[in-house]
């Protein structure tokens, strides 16, 4: 049966959102193409159709997912002009982003994977991790500094989530936050 040209970039989107919040949960090795494309309400047999190879897929998630993140902070920034890089840090240090791995950060997902892999899945992380220290950088950050501070982020995040002690991943987080926060 033939889908229409809007069903197929349908079906292609709910595809590269699935493998996303896969991909960030389970990492690339992970998550398999028959359990992304059955998250996507489609058929093992539908995925070559779509995308040449599973490094394809991991790449347009990679890309669509930092796009995602970019979105979010410049809503931020928006949303708070005073403190924006306080209200940013908040934003990231925080529970939603420590308790659901698939709905949070990329760089944490797929940092490793980018590494392993490098090739365009790497190239499309640098690009989004760029982008997003473009946005720090317009809250009048120098690069040194902004690089430093979505480092602080990233490795505080990752430490939240590891320790899988509540308490200990609250100080965490609550440390980063204020040190972050302080803008002075």
């Amino acid at each position: 049966m033939k889908v229409s040209r809007e069903q197929a970039e349908r079906n292609r989107a709910n595809v590269v959102e699935a493998a996303s919040r896969l991909f960030r949960a389970q990492g690339v090795e992970g998550a398999g193409i028959a359990t992304i494309m059955a998250q996507s309400g489609l058929t093992h047999g539908g995925f070559y159709k779509q995308f040449g190879s599973k490094e394809a897929l991991a790449t347009e998630a990679c890309q669509r997912s930092l796009e995602r993140s970019a979105n979010r902070w410049q809503s931020i920034v928006e949303g708070a002009p005073g403190d924006a890089l306080a209200a940013i840090a908040a934003d990231y240090l925080s529970p939603r982003n420590r308790d659901m791995p698939e709905r949070g950060c990329t760089l944490i997902g797929l940092g490793s994977d980018a590494a392993r892999r490098g090739g365009a899945l790497a190239d499309a992380f640098r690009e989004g991790m760029l982008d997003l220290v473009d946005i720090l950088e317009q809250q009048g950050l120098d690069r040194g500094a902004a690089l430093s501070r979505l480092s602080q982020m990233v490795g505080a995040m990752v430490l939240a989530r590891a320790v899988k002690d509540e308490g200990l991943s609250e100080e965490i987080m609550a440390a980063s936050r204020d040190v972050l926060g302080d803008t002075d």
